[in-house]
């Protein structure tokens, strides 16, 4: 392994781990109905998944395709289109005073929804591994954009996304 891709697996690692342990305290946010701490989490996973999300899609799965095929890349931006449209509604069952077991119910399988796709794409990093330096340097460009850019998840899906599926999240 490089030194390029040694760093690369830290730091997607260390992404995927914030981001799964803000999910779980979510969940028990809602279960907890913590409408102003809901709130909180909320705003602050989406500040670290819409330049999470970002640099994945334009540098990272591109990079991929060559390993693993489009139709398996293709599940992954799928699988950020099911997460943008559960962050909407994450966010508008976040907008009442009061949740009501129902909603906490749909919002606890939201999140569990989303987790999924945290712990596999986690995985992605030992690929890298395999990528050329250059396509290394090129997704963690990408990443610094974003990351200066800093658009939050539903910002960064409908103003610049551009994906058909961003329309119905």
């Amino acid at each position: 392994m490089t030194v390029l891709a040694d760093e690369f697996s830290r730091v997607f690692r260390e992404e995927h781990r914030r981001v799964r342990d803000l999910l779980l305290e979510l969940i028990e946010a809602f279960e907890g109905r913590d409408v102003l701490r809901i709130r909180s989490l909320l705003g602050e996973i989406a500040g670290l998944t819409g330049p999470h999300f970002r640099y994945e899609e334009e540098a990272l799965y591109p990079a991929l395709v060559q390993i693993f095929g489009s139709p398996y890349i293709d599940r992954l931006y799928r699988d950020h289109d099911a997460a943008i449209a559960a962050a909407k509604r994450l966010v508008e069952l976040a907008g009442s005073d009061e949740l009501d077991p129902g909603e906490v119910s749909e919002a606890v399988q939201l999140v569990r929804g989303i987790l999924p796709h945290v712990t596999d794409c986690d995985g992605l990093s030992i690929m890298v591994e395999v990528l050329p330096a250059e396509s290394v340097r090129s997704i963690f460009a990408a990443r610094d954009r974003s990351l200066g850019e800093g658009l939050d998840l539903l910002r960064w899906a409908q103003e610049v996304r551009g994906r058909p599926g961003a329309a119905r999240a």
